[in-house]
């Protein structure tokens, strides 16, 4: 049948435990854009979170506003891939490099998104 909700609950604990414990050995730097990722998610949260209350009269904006967000979790983490030391993918690419593009294509997707403002 299935588990008892006691080692189901030690399960989860032990798991959080690993997973916190791993993350520690995170370097900073990553965790800061982990940060950045939290908080661009957070604050498109919120603005859906307004729309549902008060409504999307100029829909452009609300629109301009949570893709802005979302696009700039999307490139926080795509930066994080490449700062990562341990991805052996991109072991060649300097930090220096990966910040210029993450700069280079945030402000061509906020040109894209204030010409989507009309």
């Amino acid at each position: 049948m299935g588990r008892s909700p006691a080692t189901t609950k030690d399960d989860a604990q032990a798991l959080f435990h690993s997973l916190r414990s791993a993350y520690s050995a995170t370097p900073t730097n990553l965790k800061l854009i982990d940060l950045y990722v939290v908080f661009a998610v957070f604050t498109a949260l919120i603005q859906v979170g307004y729309m549902a209350i008060v409504g999307s009269f100029p829909f452009n904006s609300f629109l301009s506003g949570v893709l802005s967000c979302v696009g700039t979790a999307v490139l926080a983490v795509c930066l994080r891939i490449q700062v990562n030391k341990e991805n052996k993918e991109f072991k060649d690419l300097p930090p220096e490099r990966a910040f210029a593009d993450f700069v280079l294509c945030n402000l061509v997707l906020h040109l894209v998104i204030m010409n989507f403002l009309g």
